[in-house]
């Protein structure tokens, strides 16, 4: 029973030491993993089919590739496809911000996109500035492009495209290898009696599996980026121009409802800013009022009060001397 049991343990370690290896070495046959899922359903990596038969010595390949090329060598294979990343920004002037902002999810909508974000905003108070970005897909993606340009003055355009078909290959590759592992670890842990072997499996079944739900993530990403494109269209109004400084503004004559409005607004005016003086200057003129009262009731009589009488002189008459009588002759 011990030797059962010593045999089982050194099959496990085995077991785990390969499985590691099969994992690690992932990264190295990622092309050749890619390349082998690019191939048709029905054919083997070795070029033949599914059922081990090879594609050369069929009748109908064979006759294909004789008259073809006339040799013996298999035809060349489709070429896969390619995956690419389109983006673009466009800057439109327009008359009305809101019309043109429904123009863009129409256009849209009816090309099986979505608006993915939106917002306008007044500026100085003065026109709408609009942003929106939309998803299309990629066969709609001229079409809608140009039909956004369309709708006011271009201002300004940026298009970029990525190509990331080798990134979307690898993470193919390495969704299939890491499965597989996954699947070898289960296997491992119906195969185990042993609860530290059960525990040790079930952590390394953990990682793997969370490595393998981040590339279905990223894969899912990808397939995100390359079916739709992204769209940024920026939208704002035509500014009005102002007059400039020194020229006068071009208006019509003042009627007659006019001036007498302009009288009653000057007139309300007028009194307002009245009003304001005398209340700004209420305390001062307050203040001035006790001063004079005081003055009068009590400073001015203590001084008339305290200045000396006046000492009573000669008259003027008397004081003045009389003129000599003439003599009679």
């Amino acid at each position: 029973m011990r030797g059962t049991s010593t045999a089982a343990a050194v099959l496990l370690t085995a077991s785990l030491v390969l499985t590691g290896c099969g994992a690690g070495g992932s990264d190295a046959g990622d092309k050749e993993a890619g390349a082998r899922a690019a191939q048709p359903a029905d054919r083997a990596p070795g070029g033949g089919t599914a059922d081990g038969s090879s594609g050369a010595s069929g009748p109908s390949s064979g006759s294909g590739a004789d008259s073809g090329t006339g040799s013996g060598k298999a035809p060349a294979k489709a070429p896969a496809p390619q995956h690419v990343i389109r983006t673009a920004s466009l800057s439109v002037e327009v008359a009305d911000a809101a019309k043109a902002l429904a123009t863009a999810r129409t256009a849209a909508v009816d090309a099986g996109g979505r608006v993915e974000n939106e917002s306008t905003e007044r500026v100085d108070d003065a026109y709408l500035a609009s942003r929106i970005v939309l998803r299309v897909p990629q066969e709609k993606y001229d079409s809608v492009l140009a039909e956004l340009a369309g709708t006011g003055r271009l201002l300004g355009r940026k298009a970029d495209a990525q190509d990331v078909t080798d990134q979307v290959v690898d993470v193919q590759s390495r969704i299939a290898t890491q499965r597989a592992s996954v699947a070898r670890v289960r296997e491992l842990m119906d195969r185990a009696d042993r609860l530290s072997d059960v525990v040790t499996l079930e952590a390394e079944l953990s990682r793997r599996q969370a490595d393998l739900e981040a590339l279905l993530a990223q894969q899912s990403s990808l397939k995100d980026r390359t079916s739709l494109a992204t769209i940024t269209l920026q939208l704002t109004e035509e500014r009005k121009e102002e007059p400039k400084a020194g020229e006068p503004e071009e208006e019509g004559r003042p009627g007659f409802l006019d001036a007498l409005g302009g009288g009653w607004n000057a007139l309300v005016a007028v009194v307002a800013w009245v009003l304001v003086v005398l209340a700004a200057l209420a305390p001062w003129l307050a203040v001035g009022l006790v001063a004079l009262v005081l003055w009068r009731r009590l400073v001015r009589p203590r001084l008339a009060a305290r200045r000396p009488a006046p000492v009573p002189g000669p008259r003027p008459e008397e004081a003045a001397p009389r003129p000599a009588e003439a003599p009679e002759k």
